[in-house]
């Protein structure tokens, strides 16, 4: 099993439910794609130390589960991806980290 983790910054505040319609669609093309395990994915909860950290501030953390590495590289061809993404950097540009990682328990 691999997880594909990212953390999701957008530029600017996103309001929630727009936040939330861009995990559904990621979501919906990472299902369409028949390649993932599971998905889950959550707004990132923010605490005042946070102020003071010169890192990117995160938006939402999304989790994708993959049977193994194969799946993983076919996964980055999903069909519909690169649309998805297009069309949400254009609305609301945001930037990604992600980590590649066998499970953490």
């Amino acid at each position: 099993m691999i997880h594909h983790t990212m953390i999701v910054s957008f530029t600017d505040s996103i309001p929630a439910a727009e936040l939330d319609q861009f995990l559904k669609d990621i979501e919906q093309v990472m299902r369409d794609s028949g390649q993932i395990v599971t998905f889950a994915a959550s707004r990132h909860i923010r605490v005042p130390a946070e102020d003071h950290s010169p890192a990117p501030k995160a938006s939402a953390i999304v989790q994708i589960s993959l049977a193994d590495l194969d799946a993983l590289n076919d996964s980055f061809a999903t069909p519909g991806l690169e649309d998805v993404i297009k069309r949400w950097q254009s609305r609301h540009p945001y930037k990604v980290v992600w980590a590649n990682h066998e499970p953490l328990s």
